[in-house]
C-alpha cells in the first residue's frame, strides 16, 4: 500500500472520529448543518463519512428527531474497554461501602494524557447530588480529580497540558496553575486534593489518587458530599483518612495480583 493510500486512510480515520467527538453527554443529537459547523467538513464529505458511520452502527439517524444521534455499536466499542480495566471490580465493594457510610457518592477515575474518564461510580442511599454517567470526561482544571490527576503526570505531559491551554486560554492557564500549586500543598499536607462548589455549586469533593500508573494509566478515587451533608466539617478529620485507606486497599490488591 503506498504512503499516498496511508494518508487518505489516515485523514478520513480522523475526520470520521471527529465527527463522533461533536457528541457528548451533554449534547446526545446533532443535525448535518451542525456536524458541518462543528467539523469544518465539506458537505459532500460529512455526508459520505455520516453515511459509513451509520452502516457501522455507530452513528443513527433519528427520523423522530430529525437528527442524527449514537448509534448503538458505540457500546460495543467501550466495552472492551471497561472489561480490561479490572481494578473496577476490586474496587467497587468498598467504594459502595464509602458511598453507604457517607451518603456520598465515591467516584473511580482512569486517564491517558490529556483525558480523564469516570469508569466506575458508586451512590450512598439518599444521595440526590450531581450523578454523572461512567464513561463521561472528567475536566482537568475544575474538579478536585482532574487537578489530582494532573499532578500525578510526567512533568513533561503537565508542561504540554499548561501550553496548550495558555494558548486557547492565558487566564484559565494562569488560574489552573495557582490552584495546581493548593492541590500539591493539600496532597502533601493532607493527602487529598479538594474541590469545594467549583464546578458544581451543590457538591464538595475529595480525591486521592493511586502512588503509581497501572501500564501507563493513572487513576483517581473521589468522594462528593452535597453541600448540605452534615459531614462536611469531617473532611481532615475521618473523610480523607477514610478515602485514602480505600485507595492504599486497592493498591494493595494491585501490588499482588498485577491486575490492570
Amino acid at each position: 500500500m503506498s504512503s499516498d493510500t496511508d494518508g487518505k486512510l489516515v485523514s478520513a480515520l480522523v475526520r470520521g472520529i471527529s465527527i463522533l467527538q461533536c457528541f457528548s453527554n451533554k449534547c446526545q443529537e446533532r443535525s448535518s448543518k451542525e456536524l458541518m459547523e462543528l467539523t469544518g467538513l465539506p458537505k459532500p464529505t460529512l455526508f459520505r463519512l455520516v453515511d459509513t458511520l451509520c452502516e457501522l452502527g455507530l452513528l443513527r439517524y433519528s427520523e423522530r428527531l430529525s437528527k442524527y444521534v449514537p448509534g448503538i455499536g458505540l457500546l460495543n466499542l467501550s466495552s472492551p474497554v471497561l472489561t480490561r480495566l479490572a481494578l473496577r471490580q476490586f474496587a467497587r465493594p468498598q467504594m459502595q461501602a464509602l458511598a453507604d457510610l457517607t451518603e456520598g457518592q465515591v467516584q473511580l477515575a482512569v486517564g491517558y494524557r490529556h483525558q480523564l474518564c469516570l469508569v466506575e461510580l458508586a451512590n450512598g442511599m439518599g444521595n440526590s447530588a450531581f450523578r454523572p454517567e461512567e464513561g463521561v470526561q472528567i475536566s482537568l482544571p475544575r474538579t478536585a480529580t482532574g487537578r489530582a490527576y494532573l499532578l500525578k503526570l510526567p512533568p513533561r505531559e503537565l508542561d504540554a497540558y499548561l501550553r496548550d491551554l495558555r494558548a486557547q486560554a492565558p487566564e484559565r492557564a494562569d488560574r489552573l496553575v495557582e490552584r495546581l500549586a493548593d492541590a500539591r500543598r493539600d496532597l502533601d499536607q493532607r493527602g487529598f486534593c479538594r474541590s469545594h462548589q467549583d464546578l458544581h455549586r451543590d457538591i464538595n469533593s475529595i480525591a486521592v489518587p493511586m502512588a503509581q500508573p497501572i501500564d501507563g494509566e493513572h487513576w483517581v478515587f473521589s468522594l462528593t458530599l452535597p453541600v448540605f451533608s452534615p459531614l462536611n466539617d469531617k473532611w481532615d478529620a475521618e473523610l480523607g483518612p477514610r478515602l485514602q485507606t480505600l485507595v492504599r486497599s486497592v493498591e494493595g490488591v494491585v501490588g499482588s495480583s498485577g491486575v490492570s
